[in-house]
């Protein structure tokens, strides 16, 4: 996980993947104990230039998805607010004006909040076709941002038109809050702000858009990582993976000029208040100082081992502090070229903040650091010796360490740590398809519950593949749900319709109060527990007749989507529509998951489960979400059930009829075939009406199977023979359902052959 960015295919990133999605994806991401920590990396910092009515603030964006605000008192943190909406990492986010921050994605977007809310975003703007790694601010100028990304694809926003509600129907850029939903508490005017109903449908194609467009600055043939702009905005400099430090004047998006030195990739930069000097710090180790008037670069110092993410300088632009992939973070004496070695810690830095004397560190880890910096006058720290004079030589460093001249590092310890929860590492879906074991970063074992999103068993630093060896069952149930954990936690993924194939029992739900032989659709009580408060919230909105009011989704719209879609629903007959959540599809409200998808319009959004205010309608959820939770249709699935022969042992004594090829539901039970054949023994022919759950081939209608038992014991059951079933020469413990039988056992891909004999012994 060394670099910052990878091209993976992220938790609900459907814009912007080159595979074609039919149908939008249903995501939650499960987190562990409390809001109040980052579950992965920390991408960036922000800290304002001076307190906000008398508050000391931190801000932070991470791996997780989510940005943080921190309250700071003198050795305290908490978190404050967070700031949900992005649908993977966050990659930078800048401060402007008195309550703006700007954050941007590898989920494409650029979204804005108001800092001192409680989280609602209130715009998101798209306009990148790729990930967007980086953003610049003009300290003097609140109204113009840059933001930069994958592709060569570098923006310039001026905010105030981006806000602007648009007279145009359609907003190729902006739609507030991911597609009208608005967190409760926003404190922002609602004039700046499009009225809920606007139509807000994102454009595909930007260059066809009828609203605001940012400038592009156009010319970088690869990927932007790095910006910075002056203090007024008229300046704009550029790096990335063509090595070359790209100046532009924001206001037109013209190139200014291109200053070449470095070896590799530029990770970071940084411009004077003027914008007369720039530094560049580069995957090639060197931090660099640039004069933009003379066209030129004037020093290069050596002073990392490895690459350099990292760069803060103080604002006389004397001094810089600076850190990397080697873990370690300096501060340089610009003139003198004098370095000294601050600390060393066990991750890569990826951003610093300079706040009064104090540094903070964001690195891979999901913890943040404070450190001494003496950051009012950097030279106190040098006065206690131990710096060196920095070469000129790329990973001249590097070599020298190697010799052995390492320094000492002046501080081992923070002041100060706002942690974080170790990030999940490994994960593995065990065969009851209900359970996750999952290990962290910090080596502990848990198991998860995915219907309830709660963690059922914390085994503590345990080994992972032993507790993985201890909970192996033998069942098999169809793979209903994806899981990754690119978040730092386990991100669920039910895609129609594979995600409806997995049925079970209630009894082996434990569901109370519901036949015991009731089969029950997992995903579709996974996502009535999952939407239950959007369900209550839009009743008190709307009434009972929720799905039948005009402006909000009809079934009858759905029908007709269905019936669009050329995919006629199925009504799952077996469940009444009940909208009760039963006990095992329960999510905890203490620590509730989040939702990532989309809907008809606007693009993916993400929020938490209780954060739902019952307007949210299908331009939000996919429409066959919400066809399930609403009007209880579920898409046609792929067959639900195992063909069979059955016949007797060799060398038995008894023989039954039966006419060919059985077929019964896949979560049969082996005993509810030891039943079958009973009956047939005593009867010569199966209760139709008893057990209608194992048919005869094509056109018999005799079946047997969930039904029997219902209505108590028969008298013949008093007397029934004992009989038991084997596959392969194995005798089948009763409580086997036929898919674990066909997959343990039988494996292979013919119908499945049973057998049965009188038990040994009797």
């Amino acid at each position: 996980m060394s670099s910052a960015m990878h091209r993976v295919g992220s938790a609900g990133n459907t814009s912007n993947s080159s595979r074609p999605r039919k149908e939008k994806r249903l995501t939650y991401v499960l987190s562990d104990a409390n809001d109040s920590k980052h579950s992965a990396g920390i991408n960036c910092l922000a800290v304002p230039k001076s307190s906000i009515d008398g508050y000391n603030y931190l801000f932070t964006g991470s791996r997780d998805g989510t940005l943080k605000r921190w309250s700071l008192d003198e050795d305290a943190a908490s978190c404050s607010a967070t700031f949900e909406s992005h649908v993977d990492w966050v990659n930078d986010a800048v401060l402007v004006g008195n309550n703006r921050l700007i954050s941007c994605s590898s989920d494409g977007t650029v979204k804005t909040w108001n800092c001192l809310t409680d989280g609602g975003c209130t715009k998101t703007l798209r306009q990148h076709s790729d990930y967007v790694t980086c953003l610049a601010a003009a300290e003097k100028n609140s109204n113009v941002v840059a933001s930069g990304g994958l592709g060569g694809e570098v923006f310039i926003w001026d905010l105030e038109a981006a806000y602007a509600p648009s007279s145009k129907s359609s907003d190729a850029t902006g739609d507030e809050c991911s597609n009208g939903i608005i967190a409760s508490g926003n404190s922002l005017p609602v004039t700046s702000l499009h009225a809920i109903n606007s139509s807000n449908n994102i454009s595909t194609h930007p260059n066809h858009s009828h609203g605001y467009v940012p400038i592009a600055a156009k010319g970088h043939k690869e990927s932007v990582y790095a910006l910075a702009m002056n203090d007024s905005g008229t300046l704009l400099v550029s790096g990335g993976t063509e090595k070359v430090v790209r100046v532009w004047d924001p206001r037109t998006g013209s190139k200014t000029m291109k200053l070449r030195g470095h070896t590799d990739n530029i990770r970071a930069l940084l411009l004077d208040s003027t914008g007369r000097f720039c530094l560049s710090g580069s995957s090639d180790s060197m931090i660099r100082l640039w004069d933009l008037g003379q066209q030129r670069c004037v020093h290069s110092y050596a002073v990392h081992t490895d690459s350099v993410w990292a760069l803060a300088s103080t604002p006389s632009f004397s001094y810089v502090y600076s850190g990397g992939r080697d873990l370690s973070l300096y501060v340089t004496d610009l003139s003198t070229r004098e370095s000294l070695l601050l600390c060393t810690g066990e991750y890569p830095i990826q951003q610093l903040a300079i706040h009064d004397e104090n540094i903070w560190v964001a690195t891979t880890d999901s913890s943040v650091h404070r450190w001494p910096a003496e950051g009012r006058n950097p030279h106190k720290a040098f006065e206690r010796g131990g710096s060196f004079v920095a070469g000129n030589l790329s990973f001249s460093r590097a070599r020298a360490s190697l010799e052995g001249s390492t320094p000492v590092p002046v501080y081992k310890e923070p002041t100060f740590t706002i942690s974080g929860a170790p990030a999940i590492v490994q994960h593995e879906i065990l065969n009851n398809r209900r359970h996750i074991l999952t290990k962290d970063a910090a080596g502990s074992v848990k198991l998860w519950e995915v219907t309830r999103g709660i963690v059922i068993e914390d085994y503590g630093k345990v080994s992972y593949e032993e507790k993985k060896e201890e909970l192996f069952e033998m069942v098999s149930i169809p793979a209903w749900f994806t899981v990754d954990t690119r978040l730092g936690s386990l991100s669920v993924h039910l895609d129609t319709p594979q995600c409806f194939s997995a049925e079970m029992y209630s009894a082996d739900l434990n569901i109370t109060g519901k036949p015991e032989d009731d089969k029950v659709n997992l995903a579709r009580e996974n996502l009535k527990g999952l939407m239950a408060h959007w369900l209550a919230k839009r009743k008190q909105r709307f009434g009972s007749q929720a799905s039948a009011n005009g402006e909000v989704i009809s079934s009858k719209d759905i029908s007709a989507r269905s019936l669009s879609h050329s995919r006629l629903e199925a009504v799952d007959g077996n469940a009444e529509n009940d909208s009760m959540v039963y006990s095992p599809f329960e999510f905890s409200t203490v620590s509730p998951p989040s939702i990532i998808t989309e809907g008809s319009q606007g693009g993916p959004w993400r929020k938490n489960i209780t954060e739902f205010d019952g307007t949210e309608d299908e331009k939000d959820f996919p429409w066959w979400c919400l066809d399930c939770v609403l009007n209880n249709r579920l898409p046609p699935r792929e067959n639900t059930k195992c063909s069979f022969y059955l016949h007797p042992c060799e060398g038995s004594s008894i023989q039954i009829l039966t006419q060919g090829k059985l077929s019964a539901p896949r979560i049969l039970r082996v005993n509810k075939v030891v039943n079958y054949v009973v009956e047939k023994m005593v009867l010569d022919k199966p209760l139709d009406n008893v057990n209608p759950d194992i048919s005869f081939g094509p056109g018999l209608s005799s079946t047997v199977g969930d039904g029997s038992f219902r209505s108590g014991l028969k008298p013949w059951q008093k007397l029934k023979p004992s009989i038991e079933i084997l596959c392969n020469n194995q005798v089948l413990s009763p409580d086997m359902s036929l898919a674990t039988v066909r997959n343990y056992i039988w494996k292979k891909p013919e119908d499945l052959v049973l057998n049965y004999r009188m038990l040994q012994g009797r």
